[in-house]
């Protein structure tokens, strides 16, 4: 399963929330050009305006600094609104944003008025601004990138202030746009030295630093071997594993999706992620009130179990099969989407399968393969598909239905298709021994409804061999003719092709057994030819009762009866022959549906 840059839209949503969330800090509405009132050469006007404030107070004096400040924060209020952010790059403002990104030239060795503000603001309106593709590269070209990172290691020089949070969480936000699905900025990011200082920030104090630092890695992670690379080799895993033990639902949120982004594709990264004791704290995360960091986990316990058997035993093991199977029955579409893709990689392993069956996965999954969602419907189908290879499973999945829904259903991709047949095919290999054993003790004591999904799936998957022992003796056939005669359409659907497939077994016998091909088509007789003693050469006890035929006519209306006149069994010269376990009536049914065509 390809991995998005998350899941982004959300790593684009990401920052977007991470944003939206600092509005609130500020109650400052974001107006739209119509509501407003305001003309698009007003607004011009207004922008212009304090791009030139930027232009022209570069400089550490207080006047200049607090006017810098209020302009900056001016273009930022402007930058909320998506609909004039191009407006507010065409008249000039990343310039004058990527100058401010530095500290001016000092005259004294007196603190700079307002230190880190002016930046901070700065870096938020270019984050603001990169929200657009088509920005990332102005920004970048302008020289944003180095500025960028000299404020990420603004912490190097201590402190804890909230005006240094603020920069360092700034700068971290505006490099996670600008790398944004661009592959290029990524490489230069990391070029410019941009990674050790991030890795070094998932350990700040501040939260929203951390949460800041943590969406960056995720986005320069994703795609891209070599900050992978670098990510681990700066020793960054120890801290994401801490992080995922977060309370904080944002910062576990972030800290699951670097690790995923590190894993994607990388097998030897993989491994040193499990052995740095990421498996339980993600397993933890299934049962997290963030549904993010549930999808997250369940995606990357998928790629886990991908890794090799040992990594899906010790998975299951440490409790993930029960939250995921809850997860499959979530309202949200992208849990039950990667829930299904975690277990259907974990019903890889023999054992695995017969736990997640144990612990109910099996309605669920079936209960997928209605989703209009071509991933979801695929991902459970190869969920069931493992679940099929574990003898223990074929009895409960056909006592459900599963075999009737795999039949019934509508899937709407071709690799999907091609799974549930294999499905079925595995189903069919599997119908002998003990566990045909236990689908005829369910003939004998199950309900009628179980009954019937058990008949209905013989029918179809049984061997030519058994069809004897499940349908004379054990009623199966009596169970398929009584469908015949339900209310259901669906059900003599169901009965009706199921005898057909029973007719066509009845056909691949052995060459020693099977009585050559007819010559002729198959011929419908009339009802004089139904129970007639005249000229009856052979008789069928049912019941105690006799029911009178005619070899010739059966020989020349039913593939069966050919079989059994003009085949190798014993039936062949017999005068009576005794038919078990099938009531009067059925079989008279029966008869008349092979001899005549019914009015």
């Amino acid at each position: 399963m390809d991995r998005r840059e998350r899941q982004t839209s959300p790593a684009r949503r990401s920052l977007k929330r991470k944003l939206e969330q600092d509005f609130e800090e500020k109650p400052d509405r974001k107006v739209s050009i119509v509501e407003s009132g305001a003309t698009q050469q007003d607004l011009v006007q207004d922008i212009r305006a304090q791009i030139d404030i930027l232009n022209s107070k570069f400089s550490s004096d207080e006047t200049d600094r607090a006017a810098a400040k209020t302009a900056s924060h001016a273009l930022v209020e402007f930058a909320k609104n998506e609909e004039i952010v191009s407006l507010i790059v065409d008249n000039g403002a990343v310039p004058a944003l990527v100058e401010h990104l530095q500290t001016p030239p000092q005259l004294t060795n007196a603190q700079i008025p307002y230190e880190h503000e002016v930046e901070k603001e700065c870096a938020f309106a270019l984050g603001l601004l990169a929200v657009k593709p088509e920005h990332q590269q102005i920004i970048v070209d302008t020289g944003a990138l180095p500025h960028l990172v000299s404020l990420l290691k603004q912490y190097k020089n201590g402190g804890n202030s909230r005006a240094l949070s603020g920069v360092i969480r700034r700068a971290a936000d505006a490099i996670t746009n600008l790398a944004h699905e661009n592959a290029n900025i990524k490489t230069r990011v990391r070029v410019e030295d941009g990674i050790p200082p991030l890795v070094e920030l998932l350990k700040f104090v501040d939260v929203k630093v951390q949460r800041a630092a943590a969406g960056a890695l995720r986005t320069l992670a994703f795609k891209n071997d070599e900050n992978k690379k670098l990510i681990v080799e700066c020793n960054a895993l120890p801290t994401l594993v801490l992080m995922l033990r977060s309370e904080d639902a944002s910062v576990h949120f972030e800290a699951v999706g670097v690790i995923g982004n590190l894993v994607h594709s990388s097998p030897s990264i993989k491994k040193e992620v499990i052995l740095a004791g990421a498996l339980q704290p993600v397993i933890g995360l299934l049962s997290s009130s963030c549904s993010e960091s549930k999808r997250e986990a369940a995606l990357l316990l998928g790629q886990f179990a991908a890794a090799d058997s040992n990594s899906k035993v010790h998975i299951v093991q440490r409790g993930a099969v029960r939250p995921l199977i809850e997860m499959l029955q979530s309202p949200d579409s992208q849990l039950k989407e990667m829930s299904a893709f975690a277990l259907g990689r974990l019903a890889q392993d023999t054992h695995n399968q017969a736990g997640i069956a144990q612990d109910g996965g099996i309605l669920p999954l079936l209960k997928l393969l209605d989703s209009k969602n071509g991933s979801l419907q695929h991902n459970a189908a190869f969920a069931l598909y493992g679940l099929a290879d574990n003898e223990d499973n074929v009895a409960d999945l056909v006592r459900v239905g599963g075999v009737q829904k795999l039949q019934d259903g509508e899937f709407t991709v071709q690799p999907t298709k091609d799974c549930v047949a294999r499905t079925l095919k595995r189903l069919e290999e599997k119908v002998h021994g003990r566990v045909l054993n236990h689908l005829l003790y369910l003939l004998r004591v199950a309900d009628r409804a179980v009954k019937r999904r058990v008949t209905l799936a013989l029918a179809h998957l049984c061997a030519p061999d058994d069809c004897k022992t499940i349908f004379i003796d054990n009623n199966g056939l009596e169970l398929l003719l009584g469908l015949l005669e339900s209310t259901s359409v669906k059900q003599r659907e169901e009965s009706s092709v199921a005898l057909y497939k029973l007719a066509t077994k009845a056909t691949s016998l052995s060459p020693m057994d099977a009585a050559p091909p007819s010559p002729t088509q198959q011929v419908y007789l009339g009802e004089q030819f139904v129970n007639n003693p005249t000229l009856s050469d052979v008789t069928f006890v049912v019941e105690g009762k006799q029911f009178y035929a005619h070899r010739i006519c059966l020989l020349a209306s039913s593939d069966a009866f050919r079989a059994m006149f003009d085949g190798g069994y014993k039936e062949k010269n017999a005068k009576d022959v005794e038919i078990p376990n099938i009531r009067w009536n059925v079989f008279e049914l029966m008869m008349r549906s092979e001899l005549c065509i019914l009015p």
